[in-house]
This record gives C-alpha cells, structure tokens and sequence, in this order.
C-alpha cells in the first residue's frame, strides 16, 4: 500500500528556488507593514488636526473635538452630530473627560472589529468595564439616556426575565447574550408602546400615537417625507385607526430596508419600462429567496409611501428613494434650508430667471439652425392662396418648386430668410423656455413627473407666448415670399421687409393673431407632450440610466410635429388668408369667422386642409432639427449652477466612507433603537 501523500497547502520556499515566489513573499509582508503604518499616520494626521486640548504637553481630544474626528462627513441630519458623543464615553477609557492619543488609537482599532456596532454599544452598558452587564446597569443606562415623558418601558417584563432572569438580575449578561437582547429590544419596545396606547385593548391605535411610537423607536431610519405621511398608514384599511399587524408589518419593512432596496434595485433593473408594482415587487422576493421576504401587507406598506398614498401605482426605483434614504429632501429643499427663508424666495427667483435666460439665448440659437434647414420648404405653403377666386397661384407643392427656381433662381427659396431668422429667433426660443418653465413649475418635485393635463398647459402656454414674435414675423415673411412670384407675373417691382413693416404698422403686424393663436396654442399643446413621451415610452429614455442617441430625439422630434401640424392646418389656412395682401379680383376677409364661413363655402372642407401635407414637410423635420439643437446644446452647454440629477444613493450605493466611520454610525443606530433621543441628555448634560 502507497503511503499517504502529505499534501502542504501552502507552498515552501527554497533558498535555491526560484527567485520570483520569494520576491513575492517578501513584497507581501512589506505591503502589510506599509499598510499599517499608514493607517497609524492616517490616525495620528487626524487626531493632530482636532486635538486643540494640550495638558503637560501632551494633546488630548475633549468632547467636542473627538465628535469632531470621528464624525462620518455628509449629511448627518437623522443622527444628530451631539449623539456622536455618544462614543466619547467608550473612547474615555480613563474616565477623564479626554482622549488621549494611546485612547484613540485602541478606539480607532476596536472600531476595525467586524463586530464594532455591538461591540461599541456592550462597552457603552458595562459601566463598570465587568465585561457583563447587570439589571441595574441596564436598566440605569437605559433610563439615563431618554426623557421623562418618553413612553415608559417595563423592566419587569417577562421578555427582559428571559435574560436577565427572574430575581431582579441574577442573572448576568454576557456579550453573546447582549447582542441578541439588542437586536431584539425594539420589536419588545414596539409591543409595549402600543400596548401603552391600546386603553381599550381592541387591538388599534390613533395614527398620532403610531407616529409618535415610530418618531422615538425608528425616527433616525426614515426621511422627513416619510415622517409627515406617517398617519397615513390609516388609509390602508377603514375605520380611520392603525391595527398592531399593521404597526409590525410597518417595523419589519424598516428593519429590513436593506433588503427591501436589492429586491427593489434587482426588479425595476429587470422591468422594461423601469416600474414595478406590488405584484412584481412580491415575485422577484420569492424568486430571489428561499422562503418568502414579505407579506402583502409589507408590500402595500412599501408602495403606500413610496406612490405618496396610492398604492396601486407602477413605481420606478426613485419614487422609493424617500423610503430608502433617511436624508432623501425633495429637489429645492435642501438649499432652501441651507439658504434659510429670508434669502430663500430671491435666490429661487433670481435663479429661476437667470437659467430661462440662459434656455431663451440655446433655444433661439436652436430655432435658427432648424430654421435654416427647412426654410425652402415654407413655400409649399403658399399652394394654400388664390390670385383669384378659383384660380390657384401654385397648384401643388412641386409646382411651387418650379415656378420659384424658374423665376427667381436658387435664391429664390431663401427669399425673406433673413427677417425670418430675426424673428425665428426670439419666437422658438419663447417657446422653448416658457413650455420648460411650466412643466418645471407643474413638475412634482418629489417624483419629478407631470401630469399629462399639465402637459397640456405647458405647451398651450409656450404656444400662446410665441404669437407675440410669430405674428409679425409671418405677416412679413409671407408678403415677402408671394411678392417673388406675383413680381414676376405682374411685373411689379419687389419690396423690402422694412417696407411692409411700415405698410402695415404695429397694429397691422397683429392682423390675424386671433388665427395665429388658434393655431400655435394647439400645436403646442400636442406637439410637447407627444415629444416627451416618444422619448420616454417609445425610446425608453431615462430607463436605466439610458440617454438617447442622435437619431432617436430627431425622430422623436419629427413624429410628434406631424399631428400637431396637420391638425392645425385649418387655422394656419384662414391665419395665411388673413395675413396676406389682398390684390383686386381677391376674396377679402373681415375676421376669423368671416374667413373660415367663405373658406368653406367657396372652395369645400378641404380647402382648410390644403398645404397640410406641406406643412407636415416643413414642420415636422423643422422641430425635429431645433429640438435636436436644443437638446445638444443643454449637453453640451449645461446650465453652470443646474442641480445634478437625483439619483437613489444609499448605504449599499455609498463606498467613499471609511469603514471604521461607517462602523461608527453603526454602532449609534444600534443604540438609537433604544430610543431615538438616546444620548442627547447624558451629551447636553456632560
């Protein structure tokens, strides 16, 4: 029989090998020691930089200045920067009232411990460093740390005898036994609080009681948005009260956030469209678990906040960022807070002005460019006029095209390009920037949606605005563009747009507005919206982070001009009759009725629709290039001082913190679930 092979796990290294395996190891080790001597300089630069207390020569850290050392940087608005001091007790190893170099050092190298959370809260009970803790040392703690009019907890209790025992403590706690009363004492503290409330014991409470019994066990783990919907929970079930199923359900949700973000991250991930519902939310959990995650009723707790009431909505993963991220504020409000009310209505406003003017100066640059492209073919349009009763200038679009390159050359199709571009200009760029500004200002500014009849009035309002350019600036173009042809028919002789102007006067500049507005209103208000949700529903834009290409926002673009050009063109008809000069043998127009009653009674129902394909022609790729432009223009040229996207940044998304910070904060939230004022006595009274 062979002998047994003795296998060696880990290789041996020969004086004589080769070299490479025992350079390796060498500049293993020296990695490790390197690697400790940083993290000791690492230290020591932070303790020298916050250490300002200096007693016989030596630096030490008082209160404030370890807060100061140890504080996770970022916003610590749901752990009060006092209840870090918290950890000055454990750190204060002498009982002093200072930190000493040699206690920071050990501080910063328990914190290093896997288990430095409860490890930190176990030092913080064991008053007299026993390495167990006592009844009364519990029970002292405890009582310490929260106000008077706290809701009162019985220590009495059987669940407390079950750990410490049955005769006042006999019976000690080690640090095992510790952790599992810690990570159980909330759920006891929640049995106790509603009971506490519960006078009739019907098994309900009053959703102020709910709120308040929430505010002192879990307050420090939820957002202040979630905080205020808090007595909503009511509307989950009738009769205008809380249930205790519902309260718990509620405790297991937040207990368990971490895991109800990876399902929720994993689910909208897998989604199409970005949104999930209860139903989805509840399979992926089954599927990606061995047993179930969550009840229904966790489930409509979920979406019951996150949907802001209504629980049946299709959610994406930012709806639930108010849920998942204690410090989650609505857009603006972080920096009204900062910026304190007095200052806070000018900035916004001055802000407000200098970011339209900013989208004004893009969108007129915008509007020229697509303009530009799309000018030649504007003169379709004009197959839409008579030179007399029943006799057509231009018979069909094509026909238009020839009889222009005929007479006038190529020129010939740029012919009042310049006034056009003038008032192109400001007329797109109103557009653009009023359309921006309402949806912004109908925008709900926690899910950062709009509703589609705010969509509407967007675009009706961005519409109605751009007549006070578009009015005049058509009137000229059109006269100038029906002069070529008619110039060369009747042999008169062109004139300037400089001469219209002062033919007509300010008010004959507004002749047809009344047309102009039935016009532009409308298109706007289909034009707009069908663009955004071409992005949104047909290009998926935003899902996943996804941005689209060049060739899908043009498309976007030209698609949604398509109807809003062709259902507008009965108005852009009677508003060119209005507009246009008449010459003698022509059919004259009092006013907008007048103009559509002889339209339709002189040449049919599709007189008002003739030039409409033209005018899909021209419009549809004259949008498509300008908000091309002005979408290019916003990558390209951002506003400087525009707020950066939202995204869902949690613990699980966050990685720049050091770990020994993060177990820090940690090992706070484990003591904060004692009570969520835990600390803030002992700390003011220090």
């Amino acid at each position: 029989m062979s002998a047994p092979s003795n296998t060696n796990p880990l290789p041996t290294v020969h004086a004589d090998a080769d070299g490479s395996t025992a350079a390796r190891v060498v500049q293993t080790v020296k990695s490790a020691v390197r690697t400790q001597e940083s993290e000791i300089k690492r230290w020591r630069r932070t303790f020298d930089a916050n250490a300002k207390t200096v007693t016989s020569g030596e630096k030490f850290l008082d209160r404030d200045q370890f807060v100061s050392a140890i504080a996770p940087s970022g916003d610590l608005t749901r752990i009060g920067r006092a209840q870090f001091a918290i950890l000055f007790r454990v750190a204060d190893a002498a009982k002093r009232g200072l930190v000493s170099w040699d206690d920071f050092v050990v501080f910063q190298t328990l914190l290093k411990r896997p288990d430095a959370d409860y490890y930190m809260a176990f030092q913080y009970f064991d008053v007299d460093s026993s390495g167990t803790i006592t009844f009364d040392e519990f029970k002292s703690v405890f009582s310490e740390n929260i106000a008077p009019d706290a809701i009162p907890f019985d220590f009495d209790c059987d669940w407390v005898k079950l750990y410490l025992g049955k005769k006042n403590g006999t019976h000690v706690l080690g640090y095992n036994e510790f952790t599992q009363l810690m990570k159980g004492l909330q759920g006891e503290r929640l049995r106790q609080s509603f009971k506490f409330f519960d006078d009739n014991q019907d098994g309900f409470i009053r959703p102020d009681q709910f709120k308040r019994i929430i505010l002192e066990i879990m307050g420090h783990k939820l957002s202040d948005a979630v905080i205020e919907r808090l007595p909503t929970l009511t509307a989950l079930s009738p009769g205008g009260r809380i249930s205790y199923s519902e309260v718990v359900a509620f405790h297991n949700v937040v207990r368990e956030m971490d895991m109800v973000e990876r399902v929720l991250r994993e689910a909208t991930a897998r989604s199409k469209d970005g949104r999930i519902d209860q139903t989805d939310f509840l399979n992926h959990a089954a599927s990606s678990s061995r047993y179930a995650l969550f009840t229904p009723m966790e489930a409509s707790i979920i979406f019951h906040f996150a949907g802001r009431g209504v629980a049946t909505s299709r959610l994406a993963l930012i709806d639930f960022a108010q849920l998942l991220d204690p410090r989650w504020r609505a857009p603006g409000d972080q920096e009204r807070a900062a910026a304190g009310d007095a200052g806070t209505t000018f900035s916004t406003v001055m802000g407000d002005i200098a970011q339209s003017a900013y989208n004004f100066v893009q969108g007129g640059f915008a509007g020229a460019f697509g303009a530009t492209i799309v000018y030649p073919i504007d003169l379709g349009i004009q197959n839409q006029r008579s030179t007399v009763v029943g006799q057509l200038l231009y018979k069909n679009s094509w026909d238009c095209v020839k009889k222009v390159f005929h007479n006038e050359g190529f020129l010939g199709f740029y012919r009042g390009l310049g006034p056009q571009l003038v008032g192109v200009a400001p007329e797109k760029a109103i557009k653009l920037t009023v359309n921006d500004l309402v949806r912004g200002r109908a925008m709900d500014p926690e899910t950062g949606r709009i509703s589609p009849f705010w969509e509407l009035v967007a675009g009706g309002t961005a519409g109605g605005c751009q007549v006070v350019f578009t009015n005049p600036l058509e009137i000229v173009k059109i006269r100038l563009q029906i002069q070529g042809e008619a110039a060369k028919v009747e042999g008169a002789v062109p004139r300037g747009a400089i001469h219209i102007i002062r033919q007509l006067g300010l008010v004959g500049l507004y002749r047809g507005a009344s047309a102009c507005l039935l016009r532009d209103i409308p298109f706007s208000a289909i034009y707009f919206p069908a663009y955004s949700h071409l992005k949104k529903d047909l290009f998926h834009e935003g899902y996943h982070g996804k941005t689209l290409s060049f060739m899908e926002t043009l498309t976007s673009a030209a698609i949604a001009g398509m109807p809003a050009a062709y259902l507008t063109t009965p108005a852009d008809v009677v508003k060119t009759r209005l507009q246009v000069e008449a010459r003698k043998g022509q059919t004259t127009y009092k006013g907008l009725t007048d103009a559509f009653t002889k339209i339709y009674r002189e040449e049919g129902f599709k007189a008002l629709f003739k030039g409409g394909p033209a005018r899909i022609l021209r419009s549809s790729p004259q949008f498509g290039f300008t908000l091309v432009a002005y979408e290019y223009l916003h990558k390209l040229l951002p506003y400087p001082w525009k707020e950066p996207p939202r995204e869902v940044e949690t613990a699980l998304t966050s990685r720049g913190e050091e770990i020994a910070k993060t177990r820090a904060r940690n090992a706070l939230k484990i003591l904060l679930d004692v009570h969520g004022d835990f600390g803030r006595r002992s700390s003011s009274g220090a």
